[in-house]
């Protein structure tokens, strides 16, 4: 069990002596049909590369990093985050990278990886599943059948996804909450996230319970794959890191998670992005399931920027038929507590309420 949990680190493992710094966690005090409830938010937008996936990038990277050759690079799939995260990282070894994206990754992010010298592939055909991972991982194969010196870290199967978070982001998790018993919210998309977070809670037993959260549309948990108009959760495949029908997991709708992020904006300031609503609309249903959770916390992959001209611009919620509904009857905030990785928490303030 020492091998695999080290709770002091608080950290990812190094890119070549550099340490991901914990992210910090705000503690949402809500009033639920007049009954306190507490939501913990674990901030992923504020690590050094913007997402959850940095940590997934520099463990991605120190896998290979001996098998590249930095005349030709690398090249992954990605709806976006990941991308990024890895543009920066081989940016730093003056390694080339392709990544290898589709219609529904944000422009903001494949901006950002073209500015840091990434080249980006666009994969506009959809590949039967209502998605277009298969087609991109397609290009992929076909790329590596021509190019064998290209290398794919695939982060689809590469164990060292999980590893990042049962080692890093999980123990993070339960020292800046102090140890309490609580559900644990973790989108899925490939999976390695929650797979790592499983590791963690199989060898250090927290008073967890561990919930995936997924939506309609995807087949990561082994349900029936069709049409997602969110990018960063679900997948056109099962996951290979996840048995399927993986328990729990609580399906959340579009609309609903793009509501859960207008609510948690309007209510606290707090910008997350699509995938983390998803998780706060989860979290509003189980503080009223039977019994219901008194303490939930959501590994927030990334924030709002990531997503102004989609979750958060009105013309887009229109097209695609994501009108907000209201996701949080009865939900009152009455306090916003900001926990520093390091240091005394921060009250922002006491809310005079009204139900949203």
């Amino acid at each position: 069990m020492a091998n695999l949990v080290d709770t002091s680190a608080q950290s990812s493992p190094s890119d070549g002596g550099r340490v991901l710094p914990p992210t910090p966690v705000v503690k949402v005090t809500v009033s639920v049909d007049g009954l306190p409830r507490n939501l913990w938010l674990k901030l992923e937008s504020h690590s050094p590369h913007g997402s959850v996936k940095g940590r997934t990038a520099l463990a991605l990277w120190e896998d290979i990093a001996g098998r590249v050759d930095p005349g030709i690079g690398i090249i992954e799939s990605t709806s976006g985050n990941l991308g990024l995260a890895l543009a920066a990282v081989t940016a730093s070894h003056g390694v080339p990278f392709t990544a290898v994206v589709d219609p529904r990754s944000s422009a903001s992010v494949v901006a950002g990886v073209r500015a840091l010298g990434g080249r980006v592939v666009t994969i506009d055909r959809p590949d039967g599943s209502g998605g277009y991972l298969l087609s991109r991982i397609a290009y992929i194969r076909e790329r590596l059948r021509t190019e064998p010196r290209l290398v794919w870290p695939d982060q689809y199967a590469n164990p060292a996804s999980p590893r990042v978070h049962a080692r890093g982001t999980a123990p993070e998790l339960w020292a800046q909450t102090m140890g309490r018993p609580m559900s644990v919210l973790v989108a899925v998309s490939t999976g390695g996230t929650l797979a790592g977070f499983r590791d963690y809670a199989a060898a250090a037993r927290p008073a967890w319970e561990l919930v995936g959260v997924d939506v309609a549309g995807s087949a990561a948990l082994g349900g029936a794959a069709g049409p997602r108009v969110l990018s960063g959760i679900g997948s056109s495949r099962p996951s290979a890191f996840l048995p399927a029908g993986h328990r729990p997991t609580v399906p959340v709708s579009p609309r609903e998670s793009v509501s859960a992020c207008l609510w948690l904006s309007a209510a606290t300031g707090l910008g997350v992005g699509g995938s983390s609503g998803a998780l706060i609309a989860a979290a509003l249903r189980l503080f009223r399931t039977v019994p219901p959770r008194r303490e939930v916390a959501c590994l927030c992959p990334d924030g709002a920027d990531r997503y102004l001209d989609t979750v958060y611009a009105a013309e887009w919620r229109e097209r695609q038929g994501l009108e907000p509904v209201q996701i949080a009857r009865a939900v009152e905030v009455t306090a916003v507590e900001h926990r520093p990785p390091h240091g005394e928490p921060v009250v922002e303030g006491v809310r005079e309420g009204r139900a949203r």
